[in-house]
């Protein structure tokens, strides 16, 4: 039975509210950020009504403060941002979700005035504005919005989203929006895009230079607006499940960067258009084997390939991307598509070409990962010459994993990063040298024939002979 002086909700109710009180002012003495929060509170006790007024309040204060916040202040400012949000949530949102809508569109309007004066490197803020953005969301439903207020609120949002705050804001306002509300903002967005831009001859500011000579503050924020126009027609047709759409927002050279045309295809897949999928990949086929990396590209295919009933053809795209890039992902995908009995043959096949392969390295992160440690261990055992003690990364886990079961291949790959270690003088390293010693140590003891590699004593005096002057690393 707990003590009545354990500290737990029970004992403290039984000590009164008055007590209560009292402790909590004493407490938030100081702390504006828990002062706010009881406001909150107190605010909630006369329904949403009086805590929205109380966040647009600290809303409004928060727009108009100016000073710099430093890292080690941000998770406050964070934390004072989460705090208004969640009152959004739990106080505002069942009483009046228009408010509660209107109230987080407000939060996500502060972005560019808190980024432009605090130092966000570990994304703390972000993170709050992101789930910020997925509550509007999900409030738009509930709240349901005046449509054509919400086209204004969306199309001003799509150009002044300069810090990410809104990126995606047109699919989560798709439902709220309806097919009215999305083809008014495609109707807006296609005028934009028709009408030129009007040209200051006589006061054009350079903001740089470039091998094509001078660029021009209106010519940046052109193409800046028109990126962000093209952006929001293309966000508009996934909203509306018109394929050719989005297709239909880029350009004939567009469409053969691979990355864009697996796009266009997935998009066409989608729609039940196999064919035309393949169509739109086939035009940046030549650009997809220029040797960069475009996994999409490759991906989008294979299922097209599927869609059209060539399942031999998909088959093999995925057996020679694995063969390729030792590709887990697509060695899983091609097992899993054969007949019952056949995958077994055909996964020790491949486990088999993984321990084989040119890069030693990469077979023994793959064999390490699949997992196959038999065949991980005969790789070492068999190529260990080609063990390469400074990725630590890949060897530490491994020998860790391999312990138990293959002692020699442990062995053999702690003495690597050790030879790496003293060989090249890596003082830094020296204390988990020594540790991967001893523990070399522990498993000597139940390796009965060390084969052609010398033995733990004989290791260590050869370790002795030619590196015994390093204090660092015997004394660690």
């Amino acid at each position: 039975m707990a003590s009545d002086k354990t500290l737990n909700a029970k004992n403290l109710a039984a000590l009164g509210a008055d007590r209560l009180a009292e402790l909590l002012m004493e407490m938030v003495a100081g702390d504006a950020a828990a002062k706010r929060l009881l406001r909150l509170e107190l605010a909630s006790r006369s329904g949403g009504g009086d805590v929205a007024a109380e966040i647009r309040k600290r809303l409004a204060a928060i727009a108009k403060s100016r000073s710099f916040v430093d890292w080690h202040k941000v998770r406050s400012l964070a934390a004072d941002l989460d705090m208004q949000r969640s009152a959004i949530l739990k106080h505002v949102a069942t009483a009046s979700p228009g408010d509660a809508f209107d109230l987080l569109w407000r939060l996500l309007e502060l972005a560019p005035s808190i980024y432009e004066r605090c130092d966000d490197s570990n994304g703390t803020v972000g993170s709050i504005f992101t789930e910020a953005l997925n509550d509007l969301g999900i409030m738009a439903a509930q709240a349901r919005p005046n449509i054509r207020m919400l086209a204004d609120r969306v199309e001003a949002a799509v150009f002044a989203n300069d810090y990410g705050q809104f990126d995606g804001v047109i699919g989560l306002m798709a439902p709220a929006l309806g097919d009215e509300g999305l083809a008014m903002l495609k109707a807006r967005f296609e005028e934009l895009a028709a009408t030129p831009a009007k040209s200051k001859v006589d006061d054009r500011k350079v903001i740089g230079i470039s091998t094509r000579g001078p660029v021009y503050q209106e010519d940046f924020e052109a193409r800046y607006k028109a990126r962000r126009i093209q952006s929001a027609l293309t966000d508009i047709a996934d909203a509306l499940g018109d394929a050719d759409g989005y297709a239909a927002r880029y350009s004939d050279e567009e469409r053969t960067n691979p990355a864009i045309a697996a796009n266009i295809a997935e998009r066409l897949l989608g729609a039940h258009r196999p064919e035309d999928a393949m169509a739109a990949l086939k035009l940046a086929e030549a650009n997809y084997h220029n040797g960069r990396h475009w996994p999409d590209w490759h991906r989008v295919w294979i299922d097209t390939l599927d869609a059209m009933g060539q399942a031999e053809e998909a088959q093999n795209a995925r057996r020679t991307i694995f063969e390729r890039d030792l590709n887990a992902e697509y060695l899983r995908a091609h097992l899993k598509r054969l007949p019952d009995f056949d995958d077994e043959e055909a996964e020790t096949g491949a486990l088999t070409y993984v321990r084989d392969h040119a890069d030693f390295h990469r077979a023994l992160n793959f064999l390490m990962d699949w997992p196959a440690h038999g065949l991980a261990a005969d790789l070492v055992l068999a190529r260990h010459g080609e063990l390469d003690g400074d990725q630590y990364w890949l060897l530490t886990p491994s020998a860790e994993a391999l312990e138990q079961s293959h002692p020699l291949a442990a062995t053999l790959i702690l003495r690597s990063m050790i030879d790496f270690s003293l060989d090249r003088a890596k003082s830094k390293r020296y204390v988990h040298a020594a540790r991967h010693l001893q523990t070399c140590l522990y498993l000597a003891r139940r390796i009965d024939a060390f084969g052609e590699h010398c033995d733990h004593d004989a290791y260590v005096a050869k370790l002795k002979a030619g590196h015994g002057r390093k204090s660092g690393f015997w004394d660690a």
